[in-house]
């Protein structure tokens, strides 16, 4: 079996190497890259091609932030994100998550709980990630809801035009802030398996 190719953000070195011992340890995990930043882990992200992102919400060094960093690692590459945080307020790490278009997300006074949330995640859909694809459809109307599902193939019935469901389609993609229905497919295939 071909071990889960994870890549690390966090500009503290100590943690760092708490994420180099930890996951570099474990025979069923590769550790690609530790990146300090945003920017560098768009790149090494693109470059390596990981199957999971550990990203730290909480970037204080120069360039990309957290959020920002691990919305586009969703958007041009395959890999789950979990956020790592010190931020113990649920409410701003699932905001965050949303953003982000994350998988999930560990607490660091959780430590304990990174090794079982990256194999989770990287076997496919999680509790964690069906709660932040909730909180990522709530602004959706049930007659946008029904055209969402609609796009991922669902035996869904539509009672309206094509005009008023093509219409439907571009107000979904404008709330949930994508470009087209293929990326739509590429962002939520991570939440629906």
């Amino acid at each position: 079996m071909k071990p889960i190719r994870v890549l690390a953000v966090d500009d503290d070195p100590d943690f760092q190497y708490l994420l180099e011992q930890t996951v570099g340890n474990q025979p069923d995990m590769e550790l690609v890259a530790v990146c300090p930043d945003g920017t560098e882990a768009c790149r090494a992200a693109r470059l390596h091609c990981p199957d999971i992102v550990l990203m730290d919400l909480d970037l204080r060094n120069a360039g990309t932030d957290g959020v920002a960093a691990a919305r586009t690692i969703r958007l041009e590459t395959a890999a789950r994100v979990i956020i790592l945080t010190a931020d113990d307020d649920p409410s701003t790490v699932i905001d965050a998550s949303v953003h982000a278009f994350a998988s999930g997300y560990v607490f660091k006074s959780q430590f304990t709980l990174l090794l079982p949330t990256i194999r989770e995640t990287a076997a496919g859909p999680t509790p964690q990630s069906h709660l932040i694809c909730a909180a990522l459809l709530q602004p959706l109307t049930s007659a946008e809801r029904a055209v969402f599902y609609n796009l991922f193939g669902k035996d869904i019935a539509l009672h309206s035009s094509s005009k008023t469901i093509a219409n439907q389609q571009t107000s979904v993609l404008r709330k949930l802030g994508l470009p087209d229905k293929q990326t739509l497919r590429h962002i939520f295939s991570a939440y629906m398996g």
